[in-house]
């Protein structure tokens, strides 16, 4: 069993690189399966999920060239199975955005249940909806029966705005007949990026960044090539990273639009940064303080779609709201088990009242000390992580897969910054 084993207490410095968008990644690998062309896609992120997308692809049929250490080539030029492993298959959410592609390229699939973070419950409905109002017929059972002898265009209200299901109403309205418009479209970074990479193999998409997108469907989409945008989750961990650790560094090669939300919320938390061309620097020059609201209200800091505050920040967050002067509410509007960790921060000396499963507030700063600790989801872990460094003294996390779901090769950026952390290998108990 592998763990990090963390000594806190140290600032860092120097540059890190974010990682390719993840959450974009994996959408994009599965619209391989959406041409028999070859398709090349740069800039894949080396974690988990993706890992696990690339075995199900190979599974199904398609063929995976490395071409270099983070592009890849694919290509589904025969299809020999409409029905995915069902182990893989449960490792990860984003497995269900191969129903899609598949219902649209064979017309008919047998999906196992999702797995992915355990963070409260994450409904499909919204797919089998969006593809039933398309044509697809579907029974579910254990599992879920789709079938479909093509499909309509039509308007369709996605009754969420979730972001896998608009990409799987994207990639089957992308070779629908006729015109498809999609009313609550989730408009995240990840969802723009997929958008774009379907054009570029003949999709005729309109207002990609909007809540509502227009798809002329074509009959057949060709190869392309892509590269996937900078992870604008990762650059938000970083930049909670440096306020925790008391540090300066540079993040390199952001995508400023993505984190216009981000920024705002951090300077709220007294984070500081600066924009130098395509880079984002991040100081501590003074203790960090909450600015509150006007006539000194309690501030409140929540999620929700884009382009409101990712979901996926609220642990890390709330963990930068440990060390700055003031009070916050933070209402996690989206999950109901993503504060389940809090109480790991209430161990290490964090002053936290977890009101209810939505709602916590934070009372900084707090010293925090170095503790034994359990990764419970990929954000939690990364927070967690942020958590460690920061404190005094040596923490232990476990269960540190689940970080590697989301943030690729975590330890030895860190370290290239002066973190002191460690992987280590631990027997298991017989």
């Amino acid at each position: 069993m592998e763990k990090f084993l963390i000594e806190g207490g140290y600032p860092l410095e120097g540059t890190v690189y974010p990682s390719a968008n993840k959450n974009a990644a994996l959408p994009i690998l599965a619209a391989s399966l959406l041409t028999d062309q070859r398709v090349i896609i740069r800039n894949v992120p080396h974690i988990r999920d993706v890992s696990t997308m690339l075995e199900i692809l190979v599974d199904l049929g398609v063929e995976i060239e490395h071409l270099g250490k983070h592009d890849l080539a694919l290509r589904a030029k025969t299809i020999r199975k409409t029905a995915p492993d069902r182990r893989l298959c449960e490792q990860i959410r984003a497995s269900m955005l191969v129903a899609g592609p598949l219902l649209a390229r064979c017309g008919r699939v047998e999906m196992p249940p999702p797995g992915g973070c355990v963070i409260g419950r994450r409904r499909i409905d919204t797919h089998l909806l969006a593809m039933e109002a398309l044509g697809a017929n579907i029974e579910v059972d254990t599992d879920y029966q789709m079938r479909a002898n093509g499909f309509q265009g039509k308007e369709v209200f996605l009754d969420e705005a979730s972001v896998t299901a608009t990409e799987n109403a994207l990639m089957v309205a992308a070779v629908a007949e006729g015109r498809t418009v999609i009313f609550n479209a989730a408009s995240e970074p990840h969802v723009q990026d997929l958008a774009r990479f379907l054009v570029k193999m003949g999709a005729q998409i309109a207002g990609i960044g909007s809540n509502t997108l227009t798809i002329d469907g074509v009959r057949t989409l060709q190869g392309a090539e892509h590269t996937i945008v900078p992870d604008h989750i990762e650059v938000g961990s970083f930049m909670g990273l440096a306020a925790v650790t008391n540090s300066k560094f540079r993040i390199a090669n952001v995508v400023h639009d993505d984190l216009r939300m981000t920024c705002l919320v951090m300077d709220r938390l007294g984070v500081k940064t600066e924009t130098v061309g395509n880079d984002l620097i991040v100081s501590r020059k003074e203790p960090m303080a909450i600015t509150p609201d006007i006539g000194m209200a309690v501030p409140k800091i929540d999620d929700g779609p884009w382009p409101a505050f990712p979901a996926d920040l609220m642990s890390i967050a709330l963990v930068v709201a440990t060390q700055a002067a003031g009070t916050t509410l933070f209402f996690e509007k989206m999950f109901e088990s993503r504060m389940f960790f809090i109480d790991k921060l209430v161990d290490m000396g964090a002053q936290i009242i977890l009101c209810d499963p939505h709602r916590a507030v934070v009372v900084g700063p707090s010293r925090l000390r170095g503790s034994i600790l359990e990764s419970p989801d990929i954000r939690a872990g990364m927070a967690l992580l942020i958590a460690a460094l920061g404190a005094k003294g040596q923490s232990i996390i476990g269960n540190i897969g689940q970080i590697d779901r989301g943030y690729e090769r975590v330890e030895e950026r860190l370290r290239d910054l002066g973190a002191h952390i460690e992987r280590i290998t631990v027997k298991d108990r017989p």
